[in-house]
């Protein structure tokens, strides 16, 4: 029997390339279907990330349109990670496959077919990845390989030029539901799960119609979640350069004595400002770093919902309630 295909699309003020890229997603799903590859009922999932624009309301007219078409809103903005997770979790029990994808129409999503051809040779997580950055300007693709050297370097582990472009089937979602981490990081997570799993290669294009969401200042912010979500390489870094500093002052301390006891001491002002700049600052970056590990402790603690669901439209089960998680 074919596999039930829903295609989990976050969106944030798309009001204009909503109407361009529904119907291609659309589409995608006809045509799957048409070849035997998925099953009928497959859906195009969209869930809207507390868009301020019409976003909620052309999806709630797509859904009007085509049963194809189904719509999760989120009672605030949560951030694309929480989308795309508000997606996976509601989509879980209703598909064997799920494929997040953004809604710019950047991603390509013929890349579908292949995604779906390898899950249908057994595995269970297909990544799509970039196969150049040709369309990037030389700013973006020097800080976004800088982006995914950066997080291996300092021990989390994703896949190198993928971003949430992926297949994930059913039982993977199931065990994914396990992580309960506020701090979502979904590039690091889904590999942590497991299973066998395989990358397809895509060109990336321009985006379709209005304004990308991911400045600069969001993909560090982006790569700081990772990193603290994942690793602790950067806390043991600070202890190894906290044992340098220190070895280092050891032998300052050793030549200070030296030379006072060899009587050729001398006025040090400078030297000494310059080292007391030099450790403060080394001090603040450590307690900064030492801080964002405590502030990601402190928001898991609260084990608050990771998004929570204020409408529904399109074939959903009648019985059921806004539910959260």
């Amino acid at each position: 029997m074919q596999p039930v295909l829903y295609i989990v699309i976050p969106c944030y003020n798309e009001q204009e390339v909503l109407p361009i890229t529904a119907p291609l997603f659309l589409d995608k799903i006809l045509s799957l279907a048409a070849a035997g590859k998925i099953n009928g009922e497959s859906r195009v999932l969209f869930v809207n990330d507390g868009s301020k624009d019409r976003t909620w309301e052309i999806i709630q007219e797509l859904a009007g349109q085509d049963p194809h078409y189904m719509g999760l809103c989120q009672s605030r903005n949560r951030g694309h990670q929480n989308a795309v997770l508000a997606g996976l979790m509601e989509a879980r029990d209703r598909c064997d496959i799920t494929i997040s994808i953004d809604c710019d129409g950047q991603d390509d999503i013929n890349a579908m077919d292949a995604m779906v051809d390898a899950y249908l040779d057994g595995c269970d997580v297909v990544y799509g990845v970039r196969s150049s950055r040709e369309t990037d300007s030389f700013f973006k693709r020097a800080t976004a390989q800088g982006f995914y050297k950066f997080l291996a370097a300092m021990g989390a582990e994703v896949v190198y030029n993928h971003a949430d472009y992926r297949l994930i089937s059913a039982r993977v979602l199931k065990e994914l539901a396990h992580f309960r981490e506020v701090n979502l990081f979904l590039r690091g997570l889904v590999p942590l799960v497991g299973f066998k799993s395989t990358t397809v290669a895509y060109a990336r294009a321009e985006r379709l119609a209005g304004e990308s969401h991911y400045p600069l200042s969001k993909m560090v912010a982006l790569a700081v979640d990772g990193i603290t979500s994942l690793s602790v390489r950067p806390l043991r870094l600070i202890t190894g350069f906290g044992v340098l500093v220190a070895l280092v002052s050891f032998i300052g301390v050793v030549w200070a004595l030296v030379t006072a006891l060899a009587g050729r001491t001398v006025a040090g002002w400078a030297s000494m400002t310059c080292i007391v700049c030099f450790v403060s600052g080394v001090q603040l970056i450590c307690l900064g770093i030492i801080g964002e590990y405590i502030g990601k402790i402190y928001m898991e603690t609260k084990q608050r919902p990771r998004y929570i669901v204020s409408e529904r439209c399109g074939r959903w089960d009648e019985n059921e309630k806004n539910g959260e998680i």
